[in-house]
């Protein structure tokens, strides 16, 4: 697709209706990006996306994908490729979580599964499907999702699934930048420190006025963090940066490494 000679850029992102995501595909509609974008089951809060954008209703595709079933997750990248001719970017936002605190022992194999294919099976199945896509454009640009530290393996009491999956994941980025940097493919990986609540789709400038105790910088994190961190990781001319583990944290993991 191309407006007055110039390449517009295809990005999918999958849970990118709400929560970090939903600021990411905000921010790339903003810059002149098509969007693919995957919610799991809130359709609502999904078309509220076109609601706030109607004028770039057509830069917007709408998907309802279960990231744990590989099935969804090749209907996502053949639908995306369908409408919009590429996939340029894709960034694995989705993830499952358990909020629950408990011990390893006591997960359910169902949870475990559910952690491990949610969040490490599901970037293998959706790397299967892009990267020849990726290869044939001699671009791409993959974009995954860790946890504070997740570069280092650290262990990560009452979340062990996630964590065991994430840490994985860092590896798998790394394998990859390796591997594709020949077809102009990157892959890095950004780490979120604490965001919670209505600051997952808040403005950085929004932060400010709230100072946070427990992260140097003094203010909460947001979801433009992130996404501002991704919009750099998919440039056009950021191919000198891949196998990058990039933690937006505001300091808090340097107070966990030298911590005496």
């Amino acid at each position: 697709m191309r407006e007055g000679g110039y390449m517009m850029r295809h990005a999918i992102i999958t849970a990118g209706s709400k929560g970090l995501g939903r600021k990411v595909a905000e921010q790339l509609l903003e810059k002149g990006y098509s969007v693919t974008v995957t919610y799991r089951s809130d359709e609502a809060k999904a078309l509220q996306l076109v609601e706030t954008y109607p004028h770039l209703k057509d830069s917007i595709q709408l998907l309802q994908v279960d990231v744990t079933k590989q099935a969804d997750l090749e209907h996502m990248v053949d639908a995306a490729y369908k409408r919009f001719g590429r996939v340029d970017i894709m960034i694995n936002n989705a993830g499952p979580y358990i909020f629950e605190r408990k011990k390893l022992m006591d997960y359910t194999d169902e949870e475990w599964n559910r952690m491990i294919r949610g969040n490490l099976d599901a970037v293998f199945y959706t790397l299967k499907k892009v990267v020849p896509i990726m290869r044939d454009q001699q671009f791409g640009r993959i974009v995954n999702y860790g946890f504070q530290g997740a570069d280092s393996g650290v262990g990560w009491i009452y979340r062990s699934a996630f964590a065991a999956a994430k840490s994985g994941l860092a590896s798998l980025t790394k394998t990859i930048a390796y591997e594709e940097a020949e077809y102009g493919i990157t892959s890095n990986m950004v780490c979120p420190g604490k965001i919670v609540g209505e600051m997952k789709e808040a403005s950085i400038d929004s932060s400010r006025p709230h100072y946070d105790s427990e992260t140097p910088i003094g203010r909460a994190g947001t979801g433009e963090d992130i996404a501002r961190s991704i919009l750099f990781f998919i440039g056009d001319e950021a191919d000198m940066v891949t196998g990058t583990v990039l933690q937006v944290d505001g300091g808090k993991e340097i107070i966990h490494k030298y911590r005496q």
